[in-house]
Protein backbone atom coordinates (compact mmCIF):
# COMPACT_ATOMS: atom_id res chain seq x y z
CA UNK A 1 0.00 0.00 0.00
CA UNK A 2 1.34 3.53 -1.31
CA UNK A 3 1.29 6.04 2.09
CA UNK A 4 1.85 9.30 1.64
CA UNK A 5 3.08 11.45 4.83
CA UNK A 6 0.43 13.92 6.23
CA UNK A 7 2.95 15.19 8.86
CA UNK A 8 4.50 18.67 9.05
CA UNK A 9 8.50 18.12 8.41
CA UNK A 10 9.08 19.32 11.47
CA UNK A 11 7.56 16.85 13.60
CA UNK A 12 10.28 14.68 14.13
CA UNK A 13 12.17 17.54 16.07
CA UNK A 14 9.52 17.76 19.10
CA UNK A 15 9.03 14.31 18.88
CA UNK A 16 12.61 12.57 18.20
CA UNK A 17 13.25 12.45 21.84
CA UNK A 18 10.01 10.47 22.84
CA UNK A 19 10.85 8.34 19.99
CA UNK A 20 13.87 7.20 21.31
CA UNK A 21 12.27 7.01 24.61
CA UNK A 22 9.73 5.17 23.74
CA UNK A 23 11.12 2.58 21.61
CA UNK A 24 14.12 1.83 23.91
CA UNK A 25 16.87 4.42 22.55
CA UNK A 26 17.23 6.62 25.19
CA UNK A 27 20.61 7.70 28.07
CA UNK A 28 19.15 7.67 31.52
CA UNK A 29 15.91 7.72 31.01
CA UNK A 30 12.97 5.92 32.35
CA UNK A 31 10.90 4.23 28.78
CA UNK A 32 7.79 5.78 27.99
CA UNK A 33 4.38 4.30 26.82
CA UNK A 34 4.66 4.20 23.11
CA UNK A 35 1.60 6.17 22.40
CA UNK A 36 -0.37 7.13 18.64
CA UNK A 37 1.74 11.11 18.49
CA UNK A 38 5.62 9.14 18.80
CA UNK A 39 3.61 6.75 15.62
CA UNK A 40 3.33 9.45 13.90
CA UNK A 41 6.56 10.81 13.97
CA UNK A 42 8.44 7.65 13.55
CA UNK A 43 6.03 7.12 10.40
CA UNK A 44 7.43 10.76 8.96
CA UNK A 45 11.07 9.29 8.98
CA UNK A 46 10.63 6.53 7.16
CA UNK A 47 8.42 8.17 4.54
CA UNK A 48 4.73 6.51 5.73
CA UNK A 49 0.98 7.34 7.69
CA UNK A 50 -0.93 4.96 9.10
CA UNK A 51 -4.74 5.54 10.36
CA UNK A 52 -5.48 6.15 13.63
CA UNK A 53 -7.01 2.04 13.73
CA UNK A 54 -3.70 1.04 12.19
CA UNK A 55 -1.95 2.80 14.98
CA UNK A 56 -3.82 1.52 18.16
CA UNK A 57 -3.49 -2.15 16.46
CA UNK A 58 0.24 -1.67 16.31
CA UNK A 59 0.97 -0.48 19.79
CA UNK A 60 0.43 -4.00 21.74
CA UNK A 61 3.33 -5.15 18.94
CA UNK A 62 5.76 -2.56 19.34
CA UNK A 63 5.24 -2.67 23.11
CA UNK A 64 5.98 -6.40 22.32
CA UNK A 65 9.38 -5.65 20.05
CA UNK A 66 10.60 -3.36 22.22
CA UNK A 67 10.38 -5.87 25.40
CA UNK A 68 12.21 -8.25 23.14
CA UNK A 69 14.72 -5.55 22.32
CA UNK A 70 15.21 -5.10 26.15
CA UNK A 71 15.57 -8.95 26.49
CA UNK A 72 18.51 -9.13 23.30
CA UNK A 73 20.51 -6.51 24.98
CA UNK A 74 21.20 -8.35 28.63
CA UNK A 75 23.30 -10.27 26.05
CA UNK A 76 26.46 -8.86 25.57
CA UNK A 77 27.99 -8.88 22.26
CA UNK A 78 31.47 -8.73 21.52
CA UNK A 79 32.25 -6.73 18.43
CA UNK A 80 33.87 -10.14 17.18
CA UNK A 81 30.57 -11.85 17.02
CA UNK A 82 28.96 -11.49 13.20
CA UNK A 83 25.36 -12.11 12.43
CA UNK A 84 24.16 -15.18 10.88
CA UNK A 85 23.42 -13.60 7.66
CA UNK A 86 26.31 -13.78 5.48
CA UNK A 87 27.44 -11.85 2.29
CA UNK A 88 28.37 -13.71 -0.52
CA UNK A 89 29.36 -11.75 -3.71
CA UNK A 90 29.10 -14.83 -6.18
CA UNK A 91 27.15 -14.14 -8.92
CA UNK A 92 24.27 -17.15 -9.71
CA UNK A 93 26.07 -19.73 -11.66
CA UNK A 94 29.66 -17.89 -10.96
CA UNK A 95 32.27 -20.46 -9.00
CA UNK A 96 36.05 -19.13 -8.78
CA UNK A 97 38.86 -21.65 -9.64
CA UNK A 98 39.82 -23.82 -6.66
CA UNK A 99 43.09 -25.10 -9.00
CA UNK A 100 46.02 -23.62 -7.28
CA UNK A 101 49.47 -23.64 -9.35
CA UNK A 102 52.61 -22.81 -8.11
CA UNK A 103 53.96 -19.18 -8.25
CA UNK A 104 56.41 -17.57 -10.62
CA UNK A 105 57.51 -13.93 -9.24
CA UNK A 106 60.57 -13.12 -11.22
CA UNK A 107 62.54 -12.45 -8.78
CA UNK A 108 66.16 -12.10 -9.93
CA UNK A 109 69.11 -13.91 -8.18
CA UNK A 110 71.10 -10.93 -7.06
CA UNK A 111 69.82 -7.94 -5.68
CA UNK A 112 72.82 -5.47 -5.04
CA UNK A 113 73.22 -3.98 -1.66
CA UNK A 114 72.66 -0.68 -0.80
CA UNK A 115 75.80 1.29 0.90
CA UNK A 116 72.81 3.70 2.62
CA UNK A 117 70.46 2.66 5.07
CA UNK A 118 68.07 5.00 3.70
CA UNK A 119 68.44 3.33 0.32
CA UNK A 120 67.65 0.16 2.18
CA UNK A 121 64.46 1.49 4.46
CA UNK A 122 62.89 2.27 1.14
CA UNK A 123 63.59 -0.91 -1.22
CA UNK A 124 60.09 -3.08 -2.25
CA UNK A 125 59.63 -6.35 -0.53
CA UNK A 126 61.03 -8.22 -3.67
CA UNK A 127 64.10 -6.89 -3.33
CA UNK A 128 64.54 -7.15 -0.22
CA UNK A 129 63.65 -11.01 -0.09
CA UNK A 130 66.67 -11.98 -2.65
CA UNK A 131 68.99 -9.73 0.19
CA UNK A 132 67.79 -11.76 2.96
CA UNK A 133 67.91 -15.34 0.70
CA UNK A 134 71.44 -14.48 -0.81
CA UNK A 135 72.46 -13.86 2.97
CA UNK A 136 73.54 -10.03 2.43
CA UNK A 137 71.46 -8.82 5.01
CA UNK A 138 70.24 -10.17 7.87
CA UNK A 139 66.29 -10.04 9.12
CA UNK A 140 68.00 -8.44 12.63
CA UNK A 141 69.90 -5.69 10.92
CA UNK A 142 66.63 -5.05 8.79
CA UNK A 143 64.29 -5.14 11.51
CA UNK A 144 66.88 -3.12 13.64
CA UNK A 145 66.82 -0.42 10.80
CA UNK A 146 62.59 0.06 10.54
CA UNK A 147 62.86 0.37 13.94
CA UNK A 148 65.33 3.18 14.42
CA UNK A 149 63.33 4.93 11.75
CA UNK A 150 59.56 4.03 13.69
CA UNK A 151 61.07 5.54 16.68
CA UNK A 152 62.24 8.78 15.29
CA UNK A 153 59.77 9.56 12.69
CA UNK A 154 56.55 8.23 14.42
CA UNK A 155 55.98 10.85 16.86
CA UNK A 156 56.27 13.31 13.40
CA UNK A 157 53.69 11.37 11.56
CA UNK A 158 51.53 10.44 14.69
CA UNK A 159 50.87 7.00 12.91
CA UNK A 160 51.91 4.54 15.71
CA UNK A 161 50.31 3.23 18.47
CA UNK A 162 52.22 -0.22 19.63
CA UNK A 163 55.95 -0.64 18.90
CA UNK A 164 56.99 -4.29 19.60
CA UNK A 165 60.99 -4.04 19.38
CA UNK A 166 61.75 -6.80 21.31
CA UNK A 167 58.80 -9.68 20.11
CA UNK A 168 60.27 -8.75 16.80
CA UNK A 169 63.84 -8.67 17.09
CA UNK A 170 63.65 -11.64 19.08
CA UNK A 171 61.84 -13.42 15.80
CA UNK A 172 63.71 -11.90 13.30
CA UNK A 173 66.97 -13.38 15.23
CA UNK A 174 65.25 -16.63 15.45
CA UNK A 175 64.64 -16.66 11.05
CA UNK A 176 68.13 -15.99 10.73
CA UNK A 177 69.01 -18.93 12.85
CA UNK A 178 66.88 -20.87 10.31
CA UNK A 179 68.25 -19.63 7.29
CA UNK A 180 71.59 -20.17 8.72
CA UNK A 181 70.61 -23.91 9.12
CA UNK A 182 68.92 -24.34 5.80
CA UNK A 183 65.62 -23.60 6.40
CA UNK A 184 63.80 -20.77 4.27
CA UNK A 185 60.11 -19.99 4.43
CA UNK A 186 59.65 -17.95 1.33
CA UNK A 187 59.55 -14.76 0.09
CA UNK A 188 58.71 -13.05 3.43
CA UNK A 189 61.17 -14.38 5.22
CA UNK A 190 62.73 -11.96 7.96
CA UNK A 191 60.89 -9.44 6.36
CA UNK A 192 59.30 -6.83 8.83
CA UNK A 193 55.63 -5.47 8.11
CA UNK A 194 53.08 -3.34 10.19
CA UNK A 195 49.54 -3.87 10.88
CA UNK A 196 46.60 -1.74 11.38
CA UNK A 197 45.36 -1.19 14.51
CA UNK A 198 42.38 -3.28 15.06
CA UNK A 199 44.23 -6.47 14.53
CA UNK A 200 44.37 -8.35 17.76
CA UNK A 201 47.56 -9.87 19.38
CA UNK A 202 47.20 -11.23 22.57
CA UNK A 203 49.31 -9.03 25.23
CA UNK A 204 48.81 -5.98 23.22
CA UNK A 205 45.97 -3.23 22.87
CA UNK A 206 43.85 -2.93 20.03
CA UNK A 207 42.82 0.20 20.26
CA UNK A 208 40.11 0.99 16.67
CA UNK A 209 42.16 4.68 17.45
CA UNK A 210 39.32 5.70 19.65
CA UNK A 211 38.92 6.37 23.01
CA UNK A 212 36.43 3.57 24.47
CA UNK A 213 39.06 1.40 23.38
CA UNK A 214 42.79 2.74 23.72
CA UNK A 215 43.28 -0.17 26.52
CA UNK A 216 41.58 -2.66 25.21
CA UNK A 217 43.62 -5.63 25.01
CA UNK A 218 42.46 -8.73 22.74
CA UNK A 219 43.28 -12.19 23.88
CA UNK A 220 43.45 -14.00 20.30
CA UNK A 221 45.65 -13.59 17.31
CA UNK A 222 44.06 -12.17 13.89
CA UNK A 223 44.58 -15.14 11.25
CA UNK A 224 46.45 -12.36 9.02
CA UNK A 225 49.03 -11.87 11.63
CA UNK A 226 49.70 -15.85 11.82
CA UNK A 227 49.77 -16.24 8.53
CA UNK A 228 52.58 -13.92 7.79
CA UNK A 229 54.40 -14.72 10.67
CA UNK A 230 54.37 -18.74 9.25
CA UNK A 231 55.36 -16.99 6.07
CA UNK A 232 58.55 -15.79 7.73
CA UNK A 233 57.31 -11.91 8.52
CA UNK A 234 58.48 -9.91 11.33
CA UNK A 235 55.80 -7.99 12.97
CA UNK A 236 57.34 -4.76 14.18
CA UNK A 237 54.04 -2.39 14.81
CA UNK A 238 50.55 -2.00 15.03
CA UNK A 239 49.88 1.39 13.34
CA UNK A 240 46.91 4.06 13.75
CA UNK A 241 43.47 4.15 12.22
CA UNK A 242 41.06 6.65 11.81
CA UNK A 243 39.15 6.05 14.96
CA UNK A 244 36.43 2.90 14.48
CA UNK A 245 37.86 2.88 10.73
CA UNK A 246 37.20 6.41 9.23
CA UNK A 247 39.42 8.97 7.76
CA UNK A 248 42.85 9.90 10.01
CA UNK A 249 41.70 11.36 13.32
CA UNK A 250 42.10 8.91 16.22
CA UNK A 251 42.66 9.70 20.23
CA UNK A 252 46.18 10.19 19.52
CA UNK A 253 45.77 13.11 16.82
CA UNK A 254 45.59 13.16 13.34
CA UNK A 255 48.13 10.86 11.73
CA UNK A 256 50.17 12.95 8.58
CA UNK A 257 50.95 12.72 5.15
CA UNK A 258 54.59 11.82 5.01
CA UNK A 259 54.41 14.42 1.44
CA UNK A 260 52.50 17.55 3.13
CA UNK A 261 53.05 17.46 7.11
CA UNK A 262 50.17 20.25 7.07
CA UNK A 263 47.85 17.93 5.65
CA UNK A 264 46.03 14.16 7.09
CA UNK A 265 46.91 10.87 5.86
CA UNK A 266 43.70 10.18 4.92
CA UNK A 267 42.31 6.89 6.15
CA UNK A 268 40.98 4.69 7.77
CA UNK A 269 43.90 2.46 6.87
CA UNK A 270 46.16 6.10 7.55
CA UNK A 271 49.00 4.72 9.63
CA UNK A 272 49.48 1.68 7.37
CA UNK A 273 49.90 3.91 4.30
CA UNK A 274 52.04 6.53 6.17
CA UNK A 275 54.56 4.64 7.63
CA UNK A 276 54.85 2.77 4.55
CA UNK A 277 55.32 5.70 2.25
CA UNK A 278 57.91 7.22 4.68
CA UNK A 279 59.95 3.95 4.61
CA UNK A 280 59.38 2.77 8.48
CA UNK A 281 57.62 -0.81 7.44
CA UNK A 282 58.07 -2.30 3.52
CA UNK A 283 54.24 -3.05 3.92
CA UNK A 284 51.42 -3.09 6.17
CA UNK A 285 48.44 -4.51 6.13
CA UNK A 286 45.06 -2.10 5.81
CA UNK A 287 41.44 -2.92 5.92
CA UNK A 288 38.86 -1.37 3.32
CA UNK A 289 34.74 -0.77 3.60
CA UNK A 290 34.60 2.30 1.64
CA UNK A 291 37.91 3.59 0.50
CA UNK A 292 40.31 2.95 3.36
CA UNK A 293 42.61 1.21 1.57
CA UNK A 294 42.47 3.36 -1.65
CA UNK A 295 41.84 6.53 -0.08
CA UNK A 296 44.92 6.59 2.34
CA UNK A 297 46.88 4.47 -0.49
CA UNK A 298 46.37 7.85 -2.63
CA UNK A 299 47.20 10.29 -0.57
CA UNK A 300 50.54 8.92 1.48
CA UNK A 301 51.62 7.76 -2.67
CA UNK A 302 51.96 4.05 -1.84
CA UNK A 303 50.51 0.81 -3.82
CA UNK A 304 47.28 -0.57 -1.94
CA UNK A 305 45.24 -3.88 -2.79
CA UNK A 306 42.00 -4.21 -2.15
CA UNK A 307 41.04 -7.84 -2.61
CA UNK A 308 38.20 -9.59 -3.54
CA UNK A 309 35.37 -9.89 -0.74
CA UNK A 310 36.02 -13.10 1.14
CA UNK A 311 39.65 -13.71 0.20
CA UNK A 312 41.20 -13.21 2.68
CA UNK A 313 40.07 -13.64 6.45
CA UNK A 314 39.13 -11.06 8.66
CA UNK A 315 39.59 -13.29 11.96
CA UNK A 316 40.29 -11.36 14.61
CA UNK A 317 39.85 -8.11 12.66
CA UNK A 318 38.02 -5.00 14.21
CA UNK A 319 34.30 -5.42 12.27
CA UNK A 320 32.37 -2.27 10.53
CA UNK A 321 30.50 -3.73 8.37
CA UNK A 322 30.22 -7.86 8.26
CA UNK A 323 29.38 -7.51 4.57
CA UNK A 324 32.22 -4.62 3.14
CA UNK A 325 34.87 -5.48 5.46
CA UNK A 326 37.79 -6.86 3.45
CA UNK A 327 41.35 -6.68 4.56
CA UNK A 328 44.54 -6.10 1.84
CA UNK A 329 48.14 -5.14 1.68
CA UNK A 330 49.65 -1.76 1.32
CA UNK A 331 53.45 -1.91 0.24
CA UNK A 332 56.04 0.17 -2.26
CA UNK A 333 55.11 -1.94 -5.27
CA UNK A 334 52.26 -4.41 -7.38
CA UNK A 335 54.59 -6.93 -7.04
CA UNK A 336 54.76 -6.93 -3.35
CA UNK A 337 50.92 -6.73 -2.35
CA UNK A 338 50.97 -10.05 -4.94
CA UNK A 339 53.33 -11.64 -3.18
CA UNK A 340 51.63 -11.17 0.42
CA UNK A 341 48.37 -11.90 -1.37
CA UNK A 342 49.89 -15.21 -2.15
CA UNK A 343 49.96 -15.72 1.89
CA UNK A 344 46.96 -14.42 3.09
CA UNK A 345 44.65 -15.94 0.45
CA UNK A 346 42.35 -18.86 1.78
CA UNK A 347 39.62 -19.85 3.46
CA UNK A 348 39.68 -19.72 7.68
CA UNK A 349 36.89 -21.66 9.45
CA UNK A 350 36.81 -18.86 11.22
CA UNK A 351 35.51 -16.45 9.28
CA UNK A 352 32.41 -17.57 7.54
CA UNK A 353 32.88 -14.92 4.78
CA UNK A 354 35.49 -16.21 3.14
CA UNK A 355 35.65 -18.26 0.00
CA UNK A 356 37.96 -20.95 -1.33
CA UNK A 357 39.24 -19.64 -4.50
CA UNK A 358 43.40 -19.84 -6.20
CA UNK A 359 45.58 -16.55 -7.03
CA UNK A 360 47.52 -18.00 -9.53
CA UNK A 361 50.51 -15.66 -10.40
CA UNK A 362 52.73 -16.00 -13.14
CA UNK A 363 55.59 -13.91 -14.59
CA UNK A 364 55.45 -15.59 -17.42
CA UNK A 365 51.72 -15.05 -18.52
CA UNK A 366 51.38 -12.58 -20.93
CA UNK A 367 50.25 -9.54 -19.76
CA UNK A 368 49.31 -8.41 -23.83
CA UNK A 369 46.91 -10.62 -23.75
CA UNK A 370 44.22 -9.17 -21.55
CA UNK A 371 41.37 -7.95 -22.50
CA UNK A 372 41.55 -3.84 -21.30
CA UNK A 373 38.70 -1.34 -20.83
CA UNK A 374 38.59 2.24 -19.45
CA UNK A 375 36.10 3.94 -17.99
CA UNK A 376 35.96 6.46 -20.89
CA UNK A 377 33.66 9.96 -19.28
CA UNK A 378 36.18 9.74 -16.44
CA UNK A 379 39.06 10.56 -18.53
CA UNK A 380 37.39 13.86 -19.97
CA UNK A 381 37.13 17.85 -19.59
CA UNK A 382 39.30 19.38 -17.08
CA UNK A 383 39.28 18.47 -13.38
CA UNK A 384 42.35 18.53 -10.90
CA UNK A 385 44.32 15.57 -11.75
CA UNK A 386 42.93 14.30 -14.97
CA UNK A 387 45.97 14.70 -16.46
CA UNK A 388 47.99 11.98 -14.77
CA UNK A 389 45.02 9.84 -15.20
CA UNK A 390 45.68 10.26 -19.18
CA UNK A 391 49.54 9.74 -18.80
CA UNK A 392 48.31 6.21 -17.74
CA UNK A 393 46.51 5.50 -20.60
CA UNK A 394 49.44 6.71 -22.60
CA UNK A 395 52.07 4.36 -21.01
CA UNK A 396 49.35 1.56 -22.01
CA UNK A 397 49.20 2.20 -25.71
CA UNK A 398 52.99 3.08 -25.74
CA UNK A 399 53.05 -0.67 -24.09
CA UNK A 400 50.93 -2.11 -26.97
CA UNK A 401 48.24 -2.35 -24.87
CA UNK A 402 44.69 -1.53 -27.03
CA UNK A 403 42.62 -0.19 -24.62
CA UNK A 404 38.65 -0.37 -25.14
CA UNK A 405 36.22 2.62 -24.33
CA UNK A 406 33.69 1.21 -21.43
CA UNK A 407 30.78 3.10 -19.71
CA UNK A 408 29.78 2.12 -16.06
CA UNK A 409 26.52 2.32 -15.62
CA UNK A 410 23.68 0.30 -13.78
CA UNK A 411 19.82 0.29 -13.53
CA UNK A 412 20.83 0.10 -9.74
CA UNK A 413 21.55 3.27 -7.82
CA UNK A 414 24.43 2.32 -5.31
CA UNK A 415 24.19 5.60 -3.17
CA UNK A 416 21.09 4.32 -1.11
CA UNK A 417 23.02 0.88 -0.72
CA UNK A 418 25.52 2.66 1.32
CA UNK A 419 23.50 3.01 4.47
CA UNK A 420 23.88 -1.03 4.92
CA UNK A 421 27.20 -0.23 5.63
CA UNK A 422 25.85 2.13 8.28
CA UNK A 423 23.67 0.00 10.00
CA UNK A 424 25.87 -2.67 10.62
CA UNK A 425 28.37 -0.06 11.87
CA UNK A 426 25.62 0.64 14.26
CA UNK A 427 25.17 -2.88 15.48
CA UNK A 428 28.47 -3.45 15.59
CA UNK A 429 29.10 -0.35 18.48
CA UNK A 430 25.63 -0.95 19.31
CA UNK A 431 26.57 0.13 23.08
CA UNK A 432 28.39 3.09 22.44
CA UNK A 433 25.08 4.98 21.25
CA UNK A 434 23.10 2.92 23.99
CA UNK A 435 25.34 3.68 27.12
CA UNK A 436 26.17 7.56 25.78
CA UNK A 437 29.78 6.42 25.35
CA UNK A 438 30.53 7.72 22.10
CA UNK A 439 30.55 11.09 23.20
CA UNK A 440 34.54 9.98 24.40
CA UNK A 441 35.30 9.90 20.52
CA UNK A 442 37.41 13.06 19.21
CA UNK A 443 35.17 13.26 16.02
CA UNK A 444 31.68 15.08 16.98
CA UNK A 445 30.83 16.58 13.46
CA UNK A 446 27.41 15.58 11.80
CA UNK A 447 29.41 13.15 9.56
CA UNK A 448 30.92 11.56 12.13
CA UNK A 449 30.49 7.93 14.05
CA UNK A 450 28.19 9.34 17.30
CA UNK A 451 25.68 11.08 14.80
CA UNK A 452 25.94 8.50 12.55
CA UNK A 453 25.58 5.63 14.54
CA UNK A 454 22.35 7.38 16.14
CA UNK A 455 20.46 7.98 13.26
CA UNK A 456 21.28 4.46 11.61
CA UNK A 457 19.45 3.26 14.21
CA UNK A 458 16.20 4.74 12.90
CA UNK A 459 16.40 3.03 9.20
CA UNK A 460 13.67 0.32 9.13
CA UNK A 461 14.61 -3.51 9.10
CA UNK A 462 12.69 -3.75 6.04
CA UNK A 463 14.33 -1.17 4.24
CA UNK A 464 17.49 -2.91 5.01
CA UNK A 465 17.06 -6.09 3.61
CA UNK A 466 15.46 -4.18 0.77
CA UNK A 467 19.01 -2.75 0.06
CA UNK A 468 20.69 -6.16 0.34
CA UNK A 469 17.94 -7.34 -2.69
CA UNK A 470 18.79 -4.78 -5.18
CA UNK A 471 22.73 -5.20 -4.16
CA UNK A 472 22.00 -8.82 -5.12
CA UNK A 473 20.98 -6.99 -8.51
CA UNK A 474 24.00 -4.51 -8.40
CA UNK A 475 26.40 -7.39 -8.16
CA UNK A 476 24.69 -8.83 -11.28
CA UNK A 477 25.26 -6.24 -13.49
CA UNK A 478 28.85 -5.17 -12.21
CA UNK A 479 29.73 -9.02 -12.72
CA UNK A 480 27.90 -9.08 -16.43
CA UNK A 481 30.36 -6.09 -17.29
CA UNK A 482 33.28 -7.25 -15.74
CA UNK A 483 33.57 -11.10 -17.34
CA UNK A 484 33.82 -8.90 -20.90
CA UNK A 485 37.05 -7.58 -19.50
CA UNK A 486 40.27 -8.97 -17.51
CA UNK A 487 41.11 -5.09 -16.65
CA UNK A 488 39.03 -1.86 -16.44
CA UNK A 489 41.16 1.58 -15.89
CA UNK A 490 39.38 4.01 -13.65
CA UNK A 491 40.37 7.68 -12.04
CA UNK A 492 40.19 6.10 -8.25
CA UNK A 493 37.54 8.35 -7.37
CA UNK A 494 35.86 9.23 -10.33
CA UNK A 495 32.07 8.29 -10.34
CA UNK A 496 30.66 5.87 -8.36
CA UNK A 497 32.98 2.96 -9.23
CA UNK A 498 34.40 2.81 -5.57
CA UNK A 499 31.05 2.78 -4.02
CA UNK A 500 29.53 0.01 -6.67
CA UNK A 501 32.94 -1.78 -6.48
CA UNK A 502 32.80 -1.81 -2.63
CA UNK A 503 29.64 -3.11 -2.59
CA UNK A 504 29.66 -6.05 -4.89
CA UNK A 505 33.14 -6.92 -3.51
CA UNK A 506 35.61 -6.54 -6.62
CA UNK A 507 38.83 -6.57 -6.20
CA UNK A 508 40.80 -3.18 -6.92
CA UNK A 509 44.70 -2.30 -7.22
CA UNK A 510 45.21 1.74 -6.84
CA UNK A 511 48.84 2.40 -7.39
CA UNK A 512 50.47 5.94 -7.90
CA UNK A 513 50.45 7.93 -11.21
CA UNK A 514 52.37 11.38 -10.13
CA UNK A 515 51.27 14.54 -7.88
CA UNK A 516 48.74 17.48 -8.00
CA UNK A 517 49.26 21.00 -7.69
CA UNK A 518 49.57 20.89 -3.99
CA UNK A 519 52.61 18.41 -4.42
CA UNK A 520 50.47 15.52 -2.65
CA UNK A 521 50.54 12.12 -5.42
CA UNK A 522 47.39 11.12 -6.68
CA UNK A 523 46.75 7.66 -7.66
CA UNK A 524 45.02 5.49 -10.36
CA UNK A 525 43.15 2.14 -9.94
CA UNK A 526 42.61 -0.76 -11.82
CA UNK A 527 39.91 -2.90 -11.20
CA UNK A 528 39.10 -7.03 -12.11
CA UNK A 529 36.56 -9.31 -12.17
CA UNK A 530 35.76 -11.59 -8.80
CA UNK A 531 38.79 -13.20 -7.73
CA UNK A 532 41.16 -12.17 -10.88
CA UNK A 533 43.18 -10.26 -8.32
CA UNK A 534 46.41 -12.01 -10.69
CA UNK A 535 44.69 -9.76 -13.86
CA UNK A 536 45.49 -6.71 -11.76
CA UNK A 537 49.01 -7.80 -11.14
CA UNK A 538 49.94 -8.38 -14.40
CA UNK A 539 48.96 -4.79 -16.03
CA UNK A 540 49.51 -3.24 -12.51
CA UNK A 541 53.45 -4.55 -13.09
CA UNK A 542 53.73 -3.40 -16.26
CA UNK A 543 53.14 -0.21 -15.49
CA UNK A 544 55.55 0.38 -12.38
CA UNK A 545 58.00 -1.42 -14.42
CA UNK A 546 57.69 1.33 -16.84
CA UNK A 547 57.24 4.21 -14.71
CA UNK A 548 59.02 6.14 -11.58
CA UNK A 549 55.75 7.29 -9.70
CA UNK A 550 56.22 4.30 -7.10
CA UNK A 551 59.87 4.94 -6.58
CA UNK A 552 59.45 8.64 -5.36
CA UNK A 553 60.18 9.29 -1.77
CA UNK A 554 59.01 11.98 0.77
CA UNK A 555 61.95 14.23 0.71
CA UNK A 556 61.58 15.06 4.41
CA UNK A 557 62.13 11.67 4.86
CA UNK A 558 64.25 10.37 2.80
CA UNK A 559 67.79 11.42 4.78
Amino acid sequence: MNRKNNLPSFAFLFLGAAIFSALGFGIGQNVGEIKPPILDAAAELIGLSFTAQEKDSMISTLTTHRSNYELLRKHKLDNSVGPSLVFNPLPQGFLPSQHQESYDWGLPTLVPLPTADVDLAFMPVHQLSVLIKSRQLTSERLTQLYIERIKTHSDTLKCLVTLLEERALNQARALDRELAAGTYRGPLHGIPFGVKDLFSLPGTKTTYGAMPYKDQVLDETATIITKLEDAGGVLVGKFTLGALAMGDVWYGGITKNPWNLKQGSSGSSAGSASAVSAGLVPFAIGTETLGSIVSPSTRNGVTGLRPTFGRISRHGAMALSWSMDKVGPISRSVLDNAIVLSILNGIDPKDPATIPAAFNYSVKNEVKNLKVGYFSSFFEGNRPGIENDRAVLDLLKNQGIFLHPVVLKTNVNPGPLVSMLLVEGAAAFDELTRLGLDDQLVAQHKGAWPNVFRAARLIPAVEYIQMSRQRSLLTEEIHALMKEYDVIVTPSFAGQQLQITNLTGHPALCLPNGFGANGSPTSITLLANLFEEEKLIMLGRLIQENSEWQAKRPPLFSK
